[in-house]
């Protein structure tokens, strides 16, 4: 798989609905997984959605996901820029956004089997670098 970059939008609990909304509207296919999926299956999240992908016939992809416990949701600031892909590049252009930024989460293997990492540049964009085969 090629690198990609693509928006990836936070929600407060209506991810499902939202995604189901712009795969109604672009067509393609969906793929939705969940916090309980993911080993939360006892909490108030088992339902919600870790992370939705869809991608369309025309090319597009649109990533998103209900904001996890523990994070601030906060509206206006809603939308990540994703990089995606099995390149060692990506692991480049983590660190070098991370100069004179903030990392949140080091990049490193998570619990779907990738490495993923992400960080807050110096400007304040937030940025998530998938590195592996999920995204």
């Amino acid at each position: 798989m090629a690198t990609r970059l693509n928006p990836y939008i936070s929600f407060d609990g209506q991810a499902r609905q939202a995604m189901e909304f712009y795969h109604s509207v672009f067509g393609g296919e969906l793929k939705m997984n969940t916090f309980g999926e993911f080993g939360m299956q006892d909490t108030p999240q088992a339902d919600q959605i870790m992370h939705a992908q869809l991608e369309t016939d025309r090319g597009y992809t649109i990533m998103a996901a209900d904001t996890p416990p523990g994070m601030e949701y906060k509206p206006g600031s809603s939308i990540t820029v994703s990089l995606s892909g099995d390149e060692e590049v990506l692991r480049d252009y983590f660190n070098a956004l991370a100069e004179g930024g903030k990392v949140g989460t080091p990049l490193e293997k998570q619990m779907w089997g990738d490495e993923y990492g992400d960080l807050v540049d110096k400007f304040g964009v937030n940025w998530m670098v998938n590195l592996g085969g999920l995204g």
